[in-house]
């Protein structure tokens, strides 16, 4: 044991299986998210208290369908249970979990954990469905062909691992048992698994009448993509309009302390950093956390509704018209939240030049470090009218600018498949999970880490760079008898003012050029960027809910939206190139990255503020 006091633990199994869910039904919100040491695979660590009052931690390792590693995500799984991870301590207990209604493909990945020789329990997860479906499974007969104990769990529902933890406490106060290794002559594991199920388990059917039902629906050809076009265009109203009153909310809140704040105090250095830099800068950003949650709660709904991986199977032959599989679409839906993340996905796929082109088109999805621009910017410039009676025109340009970067993304595939010239074919082999109703305390939790990693990023990254941008702005001071604003005559308005010869051609004035610098650090401190810098240009009133008129008055629309253009195309935050660098091992290919982004992001703009300019 790796502690005289807690029980080191390690969830594994195919992805798809509850997994998670059972992680976050054990752990709840004592977690926390990070990656594995020099790898930028995540990896959660959670710990939970046993009604003995044992302490156990909890290891969720990433899915993989075999310990024959093929991909970098199943090679860490691989190296953990292995105990050759650098850093990571050998579990004391293996608990493999596998999906009861599909152990026809799960108990061949168990058998291959239990070779390992290692401590281990199977949890039978999804049993409630298995029994809905007529599934009856001879717990006992399972147990005495495996040797190890077999539990049953139900991940979505409270309460659905009392017995797992009962049973986990038990073994913590006895020696732990290693997994029996050698129980048959037969070496072949399908063959295994087939006698298995013959012995152990009675299917009425192999696949679940309810799912075959809709899925002649949602993966017919016309209709499934008809749906999912309904879905996605259902998602960005709903960011618009769901979020208005929170959002309004937060803006009065935000405004009314700012204008507090700035009355209380005299005029000094420090009032102008508070008022100017702090709410004029975070207060921007604050107001756009219920449309990200609310973008969020559809992702992670359709995600444990099982309907991802079929959008995915549905999308295959459209994405390998553009070089890409469906395989591709899943670390590209995760780039719709952050880039990071989805780039991290693409350990999943196999093909190393598949896997390439997704990390270079990876930034051109719409990210929800995007959408605070294009809220302040489709507020301000585009009419909050009603389109036929049912439809937001905000909403349907958001909608707009999402399908502009999945469009651009296909395009800059398809160049890459030419260029290269690959002829090659790259079937898609996935399992569809069964449908399933989302567990309301997984999407608590995926929310509250939503909010939680974009507070930490408006607290600490977003916040010491407004802290810069304002010194930036404040100093130096404006000479004697000087007639402009003081940020004329700073650091900061110097440098806008050179940049605005570069940008001049897309309609860019120098307070745009300068909330450019700092938002390629994070794309939300362009928003707090405008904001102190308008702040510090006169508009001394100035707070988080008017920067939107100020922006309508003094800008013009061409303008407007040749900055929409921008950030359609424009890459990511610093952070982004790191982890590409990263995964590619190669500043080659982040520099080609940045150079046709920037270059996309610029013959964008221009094209559109042009074209703008001569329509109205």
């Amino acid at each position: 044991m790796s502690s005289a006091s807690s029980l080191r633990i390690a969830l594994v199994g195919n992805p798809n299986c509850g997994k998670t869910a059972l992680f976050n039904q054990l752990t709840g919100s004592r977690q926390k998210v990070a990656n594995y040491a020099g790898v930028t695979v995540e990896r959660k660590e959670g710990r939970f208290t046993a009604p003995s009052g044992r302490l156990f931690q909890l290891l969720d390792l990433p899915g993989a369908y075999s310990l024959e590693a093929t991909s970098p995500d199943e090679m860490i799984t691989r190296k953990v249970c292995l105990g050759q991870m650098p850093g990571e301590a050998l579990p004391d207990l293996v608990v493999c979990v596998a999906d009861a209604t599909n152990l026809r493909l799960h108990l061949r990945f168990v058998l291959e954990v239990k070779r390992l020789g290692r401590p281990m329990v199977l949890a039978l997860n999804m049993m409630d469905a298995a029994r809905k479906r007529g599934i009856a499974i001879d717990r006992e007969e399972l147990e005495r062909r495996l040797g190890i104990p077999v539990i049953e769990t139900v991940a979505v529902r409270s309460g659905g691992a009392g017995e797992l933890i009962r049973h986990l406490d038990q073994a913590a106060a006895t020696a732990l048992a290693p997994a029996p290794t050698v129980d048959s002559v037969d070496d072949d594991l399908h063959a295994q698994v087939r006698s298995m199920l013959t012995a152990a388990v009675t299917m009425p059917r192999n696949t679940s009448m309810i799912d075959d039902m809709i899925d002649r629906w949602v993966l017919h050809p016309v209709f499934g993509l008809a749906l999912l076009a309904a879905v996605m265009f259902f998602i960005f109203q709903a960011v618009f309009s769901w979020a208005q009153p929170l959002m309004a909310g937060i803006q009065a809140g935000v405004g009314a302390v700012g204008g507090w704040v700035a009355g209380a105090m005299p005029e000094s250095l420090l009032r102008s950093l508070i008022s100017d830099g702090i709410f004029g800068g975070l207060g921007t950003v604050l107001v756009f956390l219920p449309q990200i949650l609310i973008l969020f709660f559809f992702i992670l709904v359709l995600e444990e509704s099982g309907y991802l991986p079929r959008a995915a199977f549905l999308l295959d032959r459209m994405m390998f018209k553009a070089g890409l599989t469906g395989r591709s679409f899943i670390p590209l839906l995760s780039s719709f939240a952050c880039a990071i993340p989805g780039i991290m996905a693409t350990r999943s796929i196999q093909d190393p030049r598949d896997r390439l082109t997704t990390i270079l088109v990876a930034p051109l999805m719409t990210c929800s470090a995007r959408l605070p621009v294009y809220t302040l910017l489709i507020a301000a410039f585009i009419p909050n009218t009603s389109v036929w009676g049912l439809f937001n025109m905000q909403g349907i340009v958001l909608f707009v600018l999402y399908v502009a970067g999945i469009v651009s993304a296909l395009a800059v595939s398809w160049v890459i498949k030419r260029v290269r010239k690959d002829k090659s074919e790259h079937a898609l082999l996935m399992e569809l999970p069964s449908y399933r109703l989302p567990g309301a305390r997984n999407i608590a939790i995926g929310l509250w880490e939503r909010a939680m990693i974009f507070l930490r990023r408006v607290t600490t990254i977003i916040l010491a760079l407004t802290v810069l941008l304002w010194f930036l702005s404040t100093f130096p001071g404006p000479p004697a008898g000087a007639t402009m604003p003081a940020i004329n005559y700073s650091l900061a308005g110097r440098i806008g003012h050179l940049l605005e010869y570069i940008f001049a051609p897309v309609g860019f004035n120098w307070q745009i050029c300068i909330a450019l610098v700092p938002g390629m650090a994070a794309r939300e401190v362009a928003v707090s960027a405008l904001g102190t810098v308008y702040a510090m240009s006169g508009n001394k009133d100035m707070i988080a809910s008017q920067l939107g008129p100020v922006i309508a008055h003094q800008w013009s629309l061409a303008t407007a939206l040749a900055l929409l253009a921008w950030y359609v195309f424009a890459p990511q935050c610093m952070s982004t190139l790191a982890v590409m660098r990263r995964e590619t091992n190669s500043w080659k290919i982040v520099a080609f990255a940045a150079t046709y982004l920037f270059g996309l992001a610029y013959l964008a703009a221009f094209l559109t503020y042009q074209i703008t300019k001569l329509l109205t």
